[in-house]
C-alpha cells in the first residue's frame, strides 16, 4: 500500500472495529457468514502445518479455519488494524494456546519466510490494497509448493432485474445504515466505492496468473454479490 493510503484505511478500521461484526451481519443479512464458511470449505484438507489469514480483521476466518481443520493445524492471522486485532484476540481466546497467533503487520511486508504456509486466505481485504499484483506475489512467495490461495471479495453483480435493486441498496441505503450504527462519517461510503474499483473477475484471475498461480477458478456467491477466487502454487 502507498504510505498515503495506509494511515487512512488503518484509522478507518480502528474506528469501526467495535461494531464491525454487528454491521457485517446486519448489512449482508448474515450472508457474510455463509461466504466465509464457503471459503474455509474450499480449502483443501490439511493434515497439519500452518495457514495464514491475511487482513484477518476480527478473526472470523482465523477461528473458522482452526475449528474446521482441527488441532493439527496452526493458524496465523495478520492485520494492520490494532483495533481489529483486539477484537480478534477476544474471539480466538477459547482456542488452545499456540493454535492461533495474531500478528500486527502489512500484507505487502509479510514478516514470514518463504514457502512457509499450506494455505493463504484473505476475506474482504484485497480491495483495500492498491498494489494488488505485489500482494499476490507476496502471498505466492510465502506459500509452500502445492499450497492454495483463497480470496473472498465483494463484487457488483451483472446489471438487470434484482441486481439493480441490490445495487441501489448497496450504494444508497447501506452507507446510511452503516454511518448511523458505526458513527463513522465515510467508512460505509468507502465500501461500495472500493468494490466498484475492484477488477472484474477475469481481470483479477489474470493478475493471479501473472503472480504464478495455476488452476485458478472463481465461484460466484449469492448470485454474484461476492466472488471466491482460488489458485494453486505449482509444485
Amino acid at each position: 500500500m502507498e504510505g498515503r493510503e495506509l494511515p487512512f484505511i488503518r484509522q478507518m478500521f480502528d474506528s469501526i472495529a467495535p461494531r464491525y461484526d454487528l454491521l457485517n451481519r446486519l448489512l449482508s443479512l448474515r450472508q457474510d457468514v455463509a461466504w466465509r464458511n464457503a471459503m474455509v470449505s474450499a480449502m483443501a484438507p490439511l493434515g497439519g502445518g500452518t495457514v495464514l489469514d491475511v487482513a484477518c480483521g476480527t478473526g472470523d476466518v482465523t477461528a473458522a479455519i482452526w475449528r474446521r481443520m482441527g488441532p493439527a493445524v496452526r493458524v496465523v492471522g495478520i492485520d494492520f488494524s490494532i483495533g481489529m486485532l483486539q477484537r480478534a484476540k477476544t474471539k480466538v481466546g477459547p482456542i488452545p494456546d499456540g493454535a492461533v497467533s495474531l500478528v500486527a503487520g502489512n500484507a505487502l511486508a509479510l514478516p514470514f519466510g518463504q514457502s512457509r504456509f499450506q494455505a493463504v486466505t484473505i476475506a474482504f481485504g484485497i480491495r483495500n490494497i492498491q498494489d494488488k499484483p505485489a500482494a499476490l506475489r507476496a502471498f505466492y512467495g510465502c506459500l509452500k509448493p502445492g499450497g492454495r490461495l483463497l480470496v473472498l471479495e465483494l463484487a457488483n453483480p451483472p446489471r438487470g432485474g434484482w441486481a439493480d435493486l441490490y445495487l441501489t441498496y448497496f450504494r444508497k441505503i447501506l452507507p446510511r445504515i452503516g454511518r448511523l450504527f458505526s458513527k463513522h462519517a465515510f467508512a460505509y461510503t468507502y465500501l461500495p466505492d472500493s468494490v466498484a474499483r475492484f477488477p472484474a473477475a477475469d481481470d483479477f484471475m489474470a493478475l493471479m496468473a501473472e503472480a504464478g498461480f495455476e488452476r485458478i477458478a472463481c465461484r460466484r456467491l449469492t448470485l454474484g454479490v461476492a466472488n471466491l477466487f482460488v489458485g494453486i502454487k505449482p509444485g
